[in-house]
């Protein structure tokens, strides 16, 4: 049986009128009555999803996952199993990009879907139909700055995903862009006095919350800062950490760009992942890729319309200043589902758990003489960077031996880094964190 749905006893009642009989065992009248099982099966109360997955989980050891403590831009969450079941119709993994757009209504419905989640995830007014991942996305908006101000200089916060820098520096490379490097305080935040001496000539400053150490930043003094000085402001966020934290439309960001990998795509060995770009409305024709808008038909029915694609190459030709010709719709439409089933509570609930795993295991790592807190001063929402006295790598082979995956070691990053980056989902059990901070505490000794 590949899926169960259950029936309510009105549906039922209706079935069995429907095919003509009157009650459910005479739909076995055919099976001996000496064959048939004549007592109630000892279960255990119902379970939730995750709870009867863990359990068959357990049943198959040779596909067993290690408990995954290290994130850094790409997270194991758990996944409804709606989302696969659905994405699974071949009318979904099929679609590419609508060239006759309005001929593909149900393509076109699911970007809309996609793009007022989305919305209303980040504060923004509007969105467009994804990129390819979140350092793509964080390198698109400084093309969106430069048209929507005329600008070629962009300010970044250093505490932005190593990986986004690189990316943005290399679109920087061959645009003509001059990038300048903001610093961060000794409690991992942004230095906003560092950056007051640069805003001269800017267009705008891009930096993330929570950030690439975990920090969870002021995103509101950062946008009312660069307001003041007169430039626009992209802070770059993990949507599920909008469960708990406030909307970046909410406290004045101009744009919120990310990563939607958190949004029920698994971690894949590196891909496919969903770049996110959300936007101020006076920006929306800044914003790469397509943007679907829903209006009526000429009979009146709802209708949807490849409203805008103002920076595409198939529109603007060698003007264009966007190449990213696939619109990521299967990746889109499992977020949009991820969203859909999950709802404002079911995403509270997965922010709200991981925020209180990740402080569990954060004092339960610190209470090792060998882990000193990098950020102690500092909030985090899921991550957070220890120091560690020892060989990181070396540790993170022992814990492989035990069964656990370690934190990253920022020494991949930064040469001479003695930290490693903790992560803990919802997906973690409380026995999972004890039995890796027991390992822990073996392996340093």
């Amino acid at each position: 049986m590949r899926s169960y749905v259950a029936n309510s006893k009105r549906e039922m009642a209706e079935m069995l009128n429907a095919i003509g009989v009157t009650d459910m065992d005479a739909l076995f009248m055919d099976i001996p009555w000496d064959a048939r099982c004549k007592r109630q099966l000892s279960l255990d109360d119902g379970k939730s999803e995750i709870e009867v997955r863990r359990k068959f989980d357990a049943y198959d050891t040779s596909a067993a996952r290690l408990p995954l403590f290290m994130g850094a831009g790409a997270y194991r969450h758990y996944i409804p199993a709606v989302v696969p079941a659905l994405l699974a119709r071949s009318e979904f993994y099929t679609a590419y990009t609508p060239y006759q757009a309005e001929m593909s209504q149900g393509m076109l419905q699911g970007i809309f879907e996609y793009q007022t989640y989305m919305c209303r995830l980040t504060g923004m007014d509007v969105s467009n139909a994804s990129v390819y991942d979140g350092a793509t996305a964080c390198a698109e908006t400084m093309i969106a700055l430069r048209a929507a101000t005329r600008k070629n200089k962009i300010l970044y916060s250093a505490a932005l995903h190593p990986e986004y820098i690189q990316t943005m520096r290399t679109y920087a490379r061959f645009t003509g862009f001059e990038l300048v490097e903001i610093p961060f305080t000794e409690n991992g935040e942004t230095d906003l006095m560092y950056a007051v001496r640069h805003t001269q000539a800017a267009a705008g400053m891009i930096a993330a919350s929570p950030n690439f150490y975990g920090v969870i930043e002021d995103i509101a003094q950062m946008a009312d800062f660069s307001h003041t000085a007169g430039i626009l402001f992209v802070t770059v966020s993990n949507p599920l950490s909008l469960g708990l934290l406030k909307r970046p439309g909410d406290v004045g960001a101009d744009f919120c760009v990310g990563e939607g990998q958190p949004l029920g795509i698994p971690l894949s060995a590196g891909g496919p992942y969903l770049g996110f770009m959300a936007a101020n409305k006076t920006y929306m024709r800044n914003l790469p890729g397509r943007i679907v808008g829903q209006t009526e038909d000429a009979w009146g029915n709802r209708a949807f319309v490849l409203t805008l694609q103002a920076r595409e190459q198939h529109i603007r030709r060698e003007k264009a200043s966007s190449n990213i010709c696939s619109n990521q719709s299967l990746c889109a439409l499992t977020a949009a589902m991820y969203l859909g089933a999950m709802g404002p509570a079911g995403l509270k609930e997965v922010a709200l758990q991981c925020l209180q795993k990740a402080h569990y295991l954060y004092d339960g790592i610190h209470s090792i003489p060998a882990f000193a807190a990098r950020y102690p001063k500092s909030a985090f929402f899921h991550e957070f960077v220890t120091d560690y006295k020892g060989d990181a790598i070396a540790l993170n082979s022992k814990l492989k031996e035990k069964g656990f995956i370690g934190g990253l070691p920022l020494c991949r990053y930064f040469k001479g880094d003695t930290g490693l980056l903790f992560c803990a989902t919802e997906v973690l059990t409380r026995s999972e964190i004890d039995g890796f901070l027991n390992a822990l505490e073996v392996a340093v000794k």
